[in-house]
């Protein structure tokens, strides 16, 4: 049996940067030589430590930008301005791709359209809190207004 560190995902053996044990064959004439894992010595397993704490790093710090920009966001009141006919009905709607430009046009945060949580286009005047999904498990409520022109 030889020990190796995988350095992609191979079926029916382990995910990447998993530390396996394999058969001395299986090793030598399949993972090593098509680049899908490599022997670990002191030194490769040294490596790998230093990469993982790396992504941790780097995944803490997301996080963290994450969590800033979802109070930001949530400090922010969105105006729209549409024409109106009774009870309030726009005669167009607001969708999330305008969310997501005025978002961008007026406070310069790029956000993808689709991480706006828009059941269905606002049809209506008044406010309302949308979900605006950040980072997986951070969340914010943006606060739109729609006023009559």
């Amino acid at each position: 049996m030889m020990k190796v560190i995988l350095l992609k995902d191979v079926k029916g053996t382990g995910k990447k940067g998993e530390v396996v044990n394999v058969s001395d064959g299986h090793a030598r004439n399949f993972l090593i030589p098509r680049g899908l894992a490599k022997e670990a010595t002191k030194g490769n397993l040294r490596e790998l430590e230093n990469q993982k704490a790396a992504q941790k790093k780097k995944e803490e710090r997301e996080l963290a930008e994450a969590k800033a920009l979802a109070e930001k966001i949530s400090s922010i009141t969105l105006k729209f301005k549409g024409k109106a006919g009774e009870g309030g009905k726009l005669f167009g709607s607001i969708t999330s791709k305008d969310i997501a430009l005025e978002l961008k046009n007026k406070y310069k945060i790029n956000i993808d359209k689709r991480k706006i949580i828009l059941n269905s286009p606002i049809k209506e005047l008044g406010a309302r809190f949308v979900e605006v999904k950040i980072y997986p498990d951070v969340t914010a409520k943006l606060k739109v207004e729609v006023t009559a022109e």
